[in-house]
């Protein structure tokens, strides 16, 4: 029996928690006067209205003392005046909690109350206050889980729809039918409040956010969606938990992979929705942790299986940014973001990032290099390797591709003119090391450009074909030959063969190239041995004799395999100056200046006049 007056006047907290219905049930309060607050009856509607299932809960208990009172159990009444705008501004700030105390108050009856401040601050004003700790609770099997098995990734119900459940392997997961019976607005409202008090009872679970019509919860391994109208045409319930914890030696990585994480990088962990992402980043987490690193997340809804010992933060007071303010306070080696998404996610990523933090992202992507082209217009292009250095692309549940990123100055792929060079983001693959894609600016424009030969046009390989058939005429050895654009290509021949297919001044690649209608450039091929035969037009593995020719106005010394070098000429031992070789294989002086005199008073002195390569 309980000892409290014959007068009682509720909180909203006890009556949400449909707590004294069950103890006026049970024989205690026998035929007390409860008293109900005009100002507890206004929240309750309010958050009804508002689509929150603690207001219908609240409505519902009150509903049920209702009932007790028909019965004559007890006498219900309501009492108090109802809060004005001016009182709901300030909510907060515990206007609305002052009235409901102030009426206790009049009617000198015993304060009833589950809120720990409103009993304190009751007793503190003299009133009698009976407190309502949360009582450990015993809990058994929810109602949804009924619908799960081992294999079970998710479960889907709707008013008056067929429960259905992804259920499979990760990667290999199929949609199906789980029941015969559609579900019933009366069966999923009954589940949607056991699943309500479940998240507000036990201390391993949450509310993690609730809006009209809309409302998330965790529960131990489970996140649970709940929908109704107007945010939704009908009520619908959705439970997501994952099927699998994966260790990281289970995806079979690489040591230098492993040893490139713990490095404190940039990583982007990409793939499509149900890949296995999540999965994926909590193996990461508890790997970096056991390797000592102290981690941390951050989840909008905090569903990520991690060891205790990680810490998992939420949006603070709703921000994201708030929550990065106060993990640079704690100084994490790694943070996990789950998931990087909006442009506020990727400044946040940034800027954390390039505050020393090691950062680990998830990210839908359906590619890996998608991944990086969503940092396009987020993040400065000059600093995209300094925040995301390494993507992991994630499918079926496996690591299917890992791309690095680099930055470099040099002549995008395609283009062959020196003063075309610009900063350029390389993306390459992990094992091969080869470049897949080139980022960079294009006049206003930030192009990605794929560079692998999977991307080459069709018609490039005819004119391939063609031109080699072309140079074959002129060379013994082999010869390679890259489109680069639909008007340029690169032919590479053996070094001692260069000479051959660029012809005295030019004649025969000039010859080529107005056969073909195609600029040519051509190159060494690596591996041949050099010539070291001495004479004129040869070259060693130091220098090269050039093939002198002079004209009326020009001095020409041919060098026709070091074409598109920069050089040094020699007289001798002695420095004469510097120079870059034309594409045809030339250096020209006028025959008026001092350079071509000395060259020309060497000749007559037979001095050797060498080319160097700088």
């Amino acid at each position: 029996m309980n000892n409290v007056g014959s007068k009682i006047v509720l909180d909203t907290s006890v009556i949400i928690d449909a707590r004294i219905s069950e103890k006026i049930k049970h024989g205690e309060y026998p035929g007390a006067d409860i008293f109900i607050p005009e100002a507890v009856m206004a929240e309750l509607e309010a958050q009804a209205n508002r689509g929150l299932e603690i207001g219908y809960k609240g409505l519902d208990e009150v509903q049920e003392l209702r009932h007790l009172a028909d019965e004559g159990m007890i006498t219900l009444g309501f009492v108090g005046q109802r809060p004005g705008p001016d009182e709901v501004k300030l909510a907060k700030g515990g206007e609305i909690d002052a009235l409901i105390r102030s009426t206790a108050e009049e009617l000198d009856a015993t304060f009833v109350t589950g809120d720990r401040v409103q009993a304190e601050v009751g007793i503190a004003r003299g009133m009698k206050v009976e407190f309502l700790r949360q009582p450990m609770m015993e809990f058994g099997p929810l109602s949804i889980e009924e619908f799960f098995t081992e294999d079970t990734m998710s479960v889907h119900l709707k008013n008056k729809t067929m429960p259905m459940a992804k259920r499979g392997s990760v990667g290999h997961v199929e949609f199906m039918r789980i029941h015969n019976q559609p579900s019933t607005y009366r069966q999923l409202k009954g589940m949607s409040r056991e699943l309500f008090e479940r998240a507000r009872g036990d201390p391993e679970s949450f509310i993690e956010m609730s809006c009209s019509g809309a409302s998330v919860l965790q529960i131990r391994n489970m996140r649970i969606a709940i929908t109704t109208s107007p945010f939704s045409d009908d009520i619908e319930i959705t439970a997501v938990r994952p099927v699998a914890s994966v260790e990281l030696d289970e995806y079979r990585l690489s040591a230098q992979l492993k040893e490139r994480v713990l490095s404190q990088r940039g990583v982007l962990i990409a793939g499509p929705p149900g890949a296995g992402k999540s999965t994926f980043a909590a193996g990461l987490a508890r790997y970096l942790h056991e390797n000592g690193d102290v981690v941390k997340t951050m989840e909008s809804t905090r569903d990520l299986q991690v060891p205790r010992e990680i810490t998992q933060y939420a949006p603070l007071d709703g921000s994201m940014e708030k929550t990065a303010d106060l993990l640079l306070l704690v100084r994490p080696d790694y943070t996990i973001y789950d998931e990087v998404r909006k442009t506020r996610d990727f400044h946040i990523f940034a800027d954390m990032r390039l505050a020393g933090v090691g950062m680990i992202g998830v990210i839908h992507a359906n590619r890996a290099v998608d991944a990086v082209q969503r940092l396009i217009g987020r993040v400065e292009l000059g600093v995209i390797p300094q925040v995301v250095d390494t993507v992991v692309f994630i499918e079926g549940g496996e690591v299917s591709k890992v791309q690095v990123l680099e930055f470099t100055v040099k002549v995008p792929s395609g283009m062959t003119e020196a003063d075309l060079a610009r900063p350029v983001i390389t993306v390459s693959d992990f094992e091969t090391q080869k470049v897949e894609y080139e980022i960079y600016t294009y006049g206003e424009q930030v192009v990605v450009m794929p560079v692998s030969i999977d991307f080459k046009k069709p018609s490039w390989n005819l004119a391939e074909g063609e031109i080699q058939d072309v140079i074959e005429r002129y060379v013994s050895g082999p010869v390679d030959v890259e489109m680069i654009s639909d008007s340029r290509a690169v032919v590479k021949v053996f070094e001692n063969e260069i000479a051959g297919v660029i012809g005295k001044g030019g004649s025969v690649i000039d010859k080529i190239e107005n056969t073909l209608g195609v600029h040519i450039d051509v190159r060494k091929f690596e591996g041949k041995p050099e010539s070291s035969s001495g004479g004129p037009g040869s070259r060693t593995a130091e220098q090269c004799r050039p093939i002198i020719e002079r004209t009326k106005k020009h001095l020409i010394l041919n060098v026709a395999e070091l074409a598109m070098e920069d050089v040094e000429i020699y007289a001798g031992d002695t420095y004469i100056f510097t120079a870059t070789v034309s594409r045809h294989g030339d250096v020209k002086i006028r025959t008026s200046s001092s350079v071509a005199r000395s060259i020309m008073n060497a000749v007559d002195d037979e001095e050797p006049v060498t080319v160097r390569v700088i």
